[in-house]
């Protein structure tokens, strides 16, 4: 019997995840492997198993097409992250019949493609005898281990072509502009794509602002004669001293819908300032579209690196982008590591070296 490995989807979809099934699948085939597409992400193991075989021989479409063929899912029973980020252990029995679904799809091992509530799962998968290997995904860029995850740099270029669009009308009607962009707890797309697309103010997860700050940057500009400014707010942004701004309250099984930070953001600034606010929510956009070329490199990279990690039984571990190379590295050390923008680092330093604020 050939060796048959397996593959799923976890969490938000992202640019690059049918470019890294593309990959496992023609990299396993060049070993001799078949691979199933688990649809559904994890729920997809439980009986009735709902997974498909992949033909490599069609897989040439899917490297510049968004989203997964294969489906997924960030909430229900396989839910590893609640409220506000907080580690939730999946139901024993769940995991039992997840592994006996593997067992029944003969699968030698599962690639698990997702951020760092599907590689928790993932975790709890191998501890409860499920051989998985790990490919970071996530827009956010807030899985530890790795440099740079895929989605991420999709998501900026996104971000930042939208923030070229907003300056040109915020320039046209002498107003402020804001861009609300993705970044629950961590600041990455907004600094990047902040620095990138020209903002006069960035706010983010890690650095509490303050309003008197804020409008200072905007007072300060006008007084040079500019009667517009861009602010990227990160979704995760909070005031100094408050909570997170929702759309939905927190689950048992899910967490809380972060959003409406630019609107609050919006509707002070106008206040003290006088000045015309207007609030653009990228939102899922974020999410969707073809990978960019260095995204593409990225999880063509990191799904021909899951196939070796299998090949070398190397299982609990998953590929992370350490450059030059792509290295391997224990799923436990990622998860449950948020990593954030240093405050002390060179994206920081450079953003404030160009006058651009920060609300504190």
């Amino acid at each position: 019997m050939k060796t048959r490995i397996g593959i799923l989807t976890g969490g938000g979809d992202c640019p690059g995840l049918n470019a890294v099934i593309r990959a496992v699948v023609k990299s396993a085939a060049k070993r001799g492997w078949d691979t199933l597409g688990i649809y559904g992400g994890f729920e997809g193991l439980m009986r009735p198993t709902r997974a498909k075989p992949l033909d490599y021989t069609q897989m040439d479409g899917l490297l510049y097409l968004g989203g997964t063929i294969l489906g997924t899912s960030n909430k229900g029973r396989f839910s590893a992250k609640a409220g506000h980020g907080e580690g939730r252990q999946i139901d024993p029995a769940i995991l039992a019949e997840a592994r006996a679904g593997f067992e029944e799809l003969g699968l030698r091992a599962l690639v698990v493609v997702g951020g760092d509530g599907s590689l928790s799962i993932a975790q709890q998968c191998l501890e409860a005898g499920i051989r998985v290997v790990g490919v970071p995904k996530t827009i956010d860029n807030d899985i530890a281990g790795t440099v740079v995850t895929f989605g991420f740099d999709s998501a900026v270029a996104f971000a930042t072509d939208a923030l070229d669009r907003l300056r040109s009308t915020a320039q046209s009607h002498d107003r402020v502009m804001i861009g609300e962009v993705m970044g629950r707890y961590a600041g990455w797309i907004a600094a990047h794509a902040g620095i990138a697309g020209g903002a006069d103010v960035i706010l983010i997860p890690e650095i509490p602002f303050n309003y008197d700050s804020v409008c200072k940057v905007i007072r300060d500009r006008e007084a040079l004669g500019k009667h517009f400014s861009l602010v990227v707010v990160a979704e995760g942004a909070r005031e100094k001293g408050r909570d997170f701004v929702t759309l939905g309250e927190a689950g048992a099984i899910r967490e809380a819908r972060l959003g409406g930070i630019g609107a609050v953001v919006a509707d002070e600034i106008a206040k003290r300032t006088g000045k015309e606010t207007r609030v653009c929510v990228m939102g899922h956009l974020q999410r969707g579209g073809a990978p960019t070329t260095f995204d593409r490199l990225l999880c063509t990279r990191f799904g021909a690196g899951a196939v070796r990690l299998i090949a070398q039984e190397k299982y609990g571990y998953m590929v992370a982008h350490r450059p030059p190379d792509t290295e391997a590295i224990p799923i436990m050390e990622a998860v449950g590591h948020l990593r954030t923008v240093p405050l002390d680092g060179d994206i920081i330093r450079t953003a404030r070296e160009l006058g651009i604020g920060f609300g504190d």
